[in-house]
Parts: C-alpha cells; structure tokens; sequence
C-alpha cells in the first residue's frame, strides 16, 4: 500500500477555483463529490477534432471511486469537447480554465443523464435495500 504525502499548496502557481488552477497550486487532480454520493477525481484531457478550423479539443474525465474494497477507479464518465485549440496544449489549458464549480454543474448532470434524475445517493439505496 503506498501512502499519499502532504504537500503544501503553493498558490502562485495558479487560482485554486479552476481545474488546472487546483492542479498546479495542490500537486494533485481536484477531487468532487457526485450527486450520487461517489467520489470523482478529474482531469483534463485532449483527442483530434477531425475538423480543420478546430483540430484538438479538450474534454473532462471524471473517475469515480470504489465505494468500497480495495481502493481504485470503479468507472468513469466524460463530456463532450468544452474547449478547442489548434494545439493539445492550447486546448487543455482553456478546459484548465473551467472553473470547479462548473465542473460540478457538468458531472451531476452527466450522472443525471447516466442514472435519471432520481436523486438518491448510493448509501440512501444500500440503506433502503437493507430495509
């Protein structure tokens, strides 16, 4: 088992409230809690547009996180390109922009769209399954 170390944030590196900004400043991807209740980490990524005008675009995994049992990523999901660039790089550092809380607003609404929009959280399920 390895063990994660402390690193102090050095927020010169960038403004916290953005994904690549969390990132820089923490050592770390951002961490989110789903409307599910499951815990995503996420992180920006890149792939070939196919369009001339915009040849990269950039996207958000999310992966979530076992629930239970030895830790790792039990899934994940994604959106669609959220930024463009004729670079990778270009593209991934405007989707760095995006703030966390849209962030947020993107991955409750692709769990809606995974699951409906019941509402319950794994626990609220586990804790009515048990009844």
């Amino acid at each position: 088992m390895s063990h994660g170390r402390f690193l102090p944030p050095d927020h010169s590196r960038g403004d916290e409230h953005t994904v690549g900004g969390y990132a820089a400043v923490h050592g770390r991807a951002a961490g989110l809690e789903g409307k599910d209740g499951c815990s995503y980490s996420l992180e920006v990524m890149t792939d070939e547009t196919g369009e001339r005008e915009h040849p990269h675009g950039a996207y958000l995994v999310f992966l979530r996180w076992r629930r239970m049992g030895e830790q790792g990523v039990e899934g994940h999901l994604e959106t669609d390109f959220l930024a463009h660039g004729d670079t990778p790089e270009a593209a991934a550092a405007k989707a760095g922009a995006i703030s966390l809380t849209e962030c947020q607003r993107l991955l409750d609404a692709l769990i809606a769209a995974r699951d409906g929009d019941r509402g319950r959280r794994w626990f609220d399920v586990m804790r009515e399954d048990d009844a």
